[in-house]
């Protein structure tokens, strides 16, 4: 291979060196180019699909606190008039304890929500995947009867499991 530099197209660059300058030159610009690619779709998702979500952590800070919310601003009528300002004032004591017991944990430990996050998603997979695979057998067995009889099995049904 020549070490010859490439002719230049552009009269206002600097001359380089080397092969290595280069090729290091036009890294950088693919690098910047794909930065720049990936934070202008970064914006276009944002803007039209919204933020994206948070960590667990977050969003699990965010369900204790829309529950504690709608727990605290909750009506008793069951418990009538006099029951009613003691009651919520219960609910408002026990949801703060219940608050004060999570935010610690989810300080302490905000990877192990990301952990269990992917672990859902990954056993629902296993379950979709076992569910799936037992259909196929039921409709299998199904269609080898309807055909033992000499009747037409026809298509078969699918089970959504979303």
């Amino acid at each position: 291979m020549s070490e010859e530099l490439p002719p230049s197209d552009a009269g206002d660059r600097e001359p380089v060196d080397s092969v290595d300058e280069v090729r290091a030159t036009d890294a950088d610009a693919w690098a910047t180019a794909v930065a720049e690619d990936l934070a202008a779709e970064k914006a276009r998702r944002r803007t039209q699909y919204g933020p994206p979500p948070g960590s667990a952590a977050e969003e699990l800070r965010k369900l204790v606190d829309n529950v504690a919310e709608k727990l605290s601003g909750l009506q008793s009528p069951l418990l009538g008039g006099i029951a009613g300002p003691a009651a919520q004032q219960v609910v408002k004591q026990v949801v703060q304890q219940a608050k004060a017991a999570v935010e610690p944990v989810i300080e302490r430990n905000p990877d192990v929500f990301d952990h269990l996050a992917a672990a859902g998603g990954e056993l629902l997979a296993a379950y979709r995947s076992a569910v799936q695979a037992q259909e196929q057998r039921w409709s299998r067995r199904d269609d080898d009867t309807l055909r033992d009889r000499g009747e037409d099995p026809g298509p078969g049904e699918r089970i959504d499991l979303d």
